[in-house]
């Protein structure tokens, strides 16, 4: 399993294909693996990897918390597809350096394994807990229309990468061209979210982050559902 090698082009396109049907790099939540891949890059994706960018900027926003999420970093020939392996170019010795600091001071592998054990064990009896609680769950039905920066923008394109943001309680709807101006048109397209789980601010940062086409985002409609 693997990637390649991440900080090369052809890397990040095996990553670009792998979450073309995934939010995460394992699981339905950010966890340790995707703080793993993150961290192995050498920065964003370009707009022609939608899918690896609207991760990338996804994971992004999860930075000041990325030591609280759940699971146990392993090394990156444990994650991706299977077939490919990983040649990822090592981290800076410096940073070598610091790990092994780290690892002098910290638990011995007997005890990583059971810290391990221990999480994956509370993260099994919270959602068990919360699986049970039947709860009302509170929906938004939105109309976003999606700006291009001219008229030569390929809205094909520009629609794709919209469409390639997957998270947890959102759901695309029916889409539209609208004439704006000057042969510019616009992207009208619906969605429906799970209030507690997706709101209009992360739609837009993500939406806004495919920057080579889209120049802006605004909220056409919105109704509870």
């Amino acid at each position: 399993m693997g990637f390649g090698d991440l900080k090369t082009p052809a890397g990040l396109k095996v990553l670009n294909e792998f979450l073309a049907d995934k939010s995460y790099i394992e699981g339905y939540v950010p966890s340790q693996a995707d703080i793993a891949v993150f961290d192995a890059l050498s920065g964003a994706p370009s707009a022609d990897l939608c899918h690896a960018l609207r991760w990338y900027n996804h994971i992004k926003s999860y930075q000041k918390e990325k030591g609280s999420l759940p699971g146990v970093k392993k090394p990156l020939g444990q994650y991706g597809p299977a077939g490919v392996q990983d040649t990822t170019a090592a981290a800076p010795a410096a940073a070598d350096e610091d790990d092994d600091d780290i690892d002098l001071f910290g638990s011995d592998e007997e005890e990583d394994e059971e810290s391990k054990k221990i999480k994956e064990e509370r993260l099994a009896a919270y959602n068990a807990k919360k699986a049970k609680k039947p709860a009302l769950i509170a929906k938004s039905s939105i109309l976003l229309d999606v700006k291009p920066w001219d008229d030569e923008t390929d809205m094909t394109k520009l629609e794709e990468c919209v469409r390639s943001i997957q998270l947890d309680g959102l759901v695309w709807g029916q889409s539209k061209l609208l004439p704006v101006g000057y042969g510019i048109k616009k992207l009208q397209i619906a969605c429906v979210v799970e209030d507690d789980k997706v709101g209009t601010d992360q739609l837009e940062e993500l939406i806004t982050a495919f920057e080579d086409y889209v120049q802006s985002m605004d909220v056409a409609a919105f109704n509870k559902i």
